[in-house]
């Protein structure tokens, strides 16, 4: 297909060391994962040791880094759902992970649910927040028009029937209710800067990498409309320091803080930050 062009070949360097390859989709103007894997194989791709989400651990400055950064964005997250959603209501996180967001969320009165398909992590969250994580297959079965906002952080681009699980997921929203999804963004200057080594690619575990653009085309088949759009500065450096370990072998710490700066301050002008919260709402 014409529409359909080779923007990169890169391959996973977490697992496998398979190659893939991005296509760009420009009717979306999104890039998607080939070959994707067969669904029953996604799985193997995601080791509870070295997924990073998927785990408490603090062995290294960089997870100290990461939980660090997790805990600036959680509140922010939280201050933000506040601003649409004064008085706390029902709350679905798809890929809830280990539960640090819907824990804060129910401690600031949020009634919350989540979905965590891997079990280690959802162990995990169950721990924090009881009996309030369940795996993918509850998805379908939760009652439709049941819930105020519905939050999606670092998710989408996972999900491997797009258009089929969007669907799925607006069906569980409240008439004026928000779906509120945060992804990476490949128009960024730091995705420019390390190209196959950026490690928001994470292929084959991201299956589809975003631009804002793409955003309100891949919900517009459901009848939703963008009403705003936040960025996440401290994505770049995190991020930054994730690519240069994967293309040196070390977080060269002064080069990703100097790169994530970087980024930060010409997505000032052009917009296009390393990461960003797209807050949607039914049409009607």
């Amino acid at each position: 297909m014409k529409s359909h062009k080779r923007h990169l070949k890169l391959k996973d360097y977490l697992v496998s060391g398979d190659s893939f390859e991005l296509i760009y989709d420009a009717s979306r103007e999104l890039l998607y994962t080939h070959p994707k894997p067969e669904e029953s194989k996604l799985s193997g791709y995601y080791p509870d040791t070295n997924y990073i989400s998927h785990t408490n651990q603090k062995k290294s400055i960089f997870d100290f880094f990461y939980h660090v950064v997790r805990y600036v964005s959680v509140q922010r997250k939280l201050r933000l759902l506040k601003l649409y959603q004064p008085k706390q209501g029902a709350l679905l996180d798809v890929g809830a992970g280990t539960g640090f967001f819907l824990r804060a969320a129910k401690k600031r009165g949020w009634t919350v649910t989540g979905i965590e398909p891997n079990l280690s992590a959802r162990e995990i969250a169950n721990s924090k927040a009881p009996n309030t994580v369940f795996d993918s297959s509850r998805l379908s079965r939760l009652t439709a028009n049941s819930f105020d906002v519905i939050t999606l952080w670092h998710v989408l681009e996972h999900l491997p029937n797009l258009d089929d699980d969007i669907k799925v997921i607006q069906k569980l929203l409240k008439p004026n209710g928000r779906i509120v999804v945060a992804v990476p963004n490949f128009k960024s200057f730091d995705a420019e800067y390390f190209k196959t080594f950026w490690a928001a690619y994470d292929v084959p575990r991201h299956l589809w990498h975003f631009s804002q653009p793409s955003i309100s085309k891949v919900f517009s088949q459901v009848q939703m409309k963008l009403e705003s759009s936040h960025p996440l500065v401290m994505d770049a450096y995190y991020v930054s320091l994730l690519s240069n370990k994967l293309k040196t072998g070390s977080l060269r710490i002064l080069n990703s803080l100097w790169i994530g700066l970087l980024s930060n301050l010409k997505a000032l002008k052009s917009g296009e930050y390393s990461s960003l919260i797209y807050v949607l709402k039914n049409k009607n």
